[in-house]
């Protein structure tokens, strides 16, 4: 895996956790990033990671992002 997108991979983990009330489990947050890294590399490859970036991206790009990222980011409001 590329440095850049591994990078991505652990920040986007990261900031989800950050914005999450309620702590993931270790699965929740496997899977979200599995689901939302590569759209966060495909979507939003210069955005800096931190300060809800990410997810500013991904909400105004929200028609692109795929179906499982989508539902991934949908579990994380749902858990607030």
């Amino acid at each position: 895996m590329p440095p850049i997108r591994a990078a991505l991979y652990a920040a986007f983990a990261g900031l989800v956790l950050a914005t999450a009330s309620a702590p993931l489990q270790a699965q929740g947050r496997n899977a979200m990033r599995q689901a939302c890294g590569p759209d966060a590399a495909r979507l939003c490859p210069g955005v800096k990671p931190g300060g809800g970036r990410i997810l500013a991206c991904f909400k105004e790009k929200a028609a692109d992002l795929s179906p499982g990222c989508r539902s991934a980011l949908q579990q994380v409001q749902a858990q607030r």
